[in-house]
């Protein structure tokens, strides 16, 4: 499923407070890019996911954001870097972009 023109209007809106953002689509979704650094996606159903790292893996759980995994040929799951962008993160523009400066940071 490819993403629409709203979708991708909708998600480099809801993170314009951080600045220059920059996308690149792959494999249906987005790669959103502040400065160069990936800092989330948006999956082809319109989903967004904050890359994690460092301590701030522990902040995202703790906020019960869910990580991404699939499941590969043969079975085998897989953990990808990226979590859930809280709920209420996506009707607050400024709390998106507290959350993607948080992942940011730890990039």
């Amino acid at each position: 499923m490819s993403l629409s023109p709203e979708e991708i209007a909708f998600a480099t809106e809801l993170f314009s407070g951080l600045g220059q953002i920059s996308t690149r689509r792959m494999m249906g979704g987005l790669c959103l890019y502040h400065e160069g650094t990936i800092f989330a996606i948006v999956h082809g159903d319109g989903s967004i996911w904050l890359k994690g790292a460092g301590a701030f893996i522990e902040v995202l759980e703790a906020e019960g954001c869910t990580r991404w995994t699939y499941t590969r040929e043969g079975g085998k799951p897989t953990a990808m870097p990226y979590w859930s962008l809280p709920d209420a993160a996506l009707d607050d523009p400024d709390q998106a972009c507290d959350w993607a400066r948080r992942s940011l940071a730890h990039l």
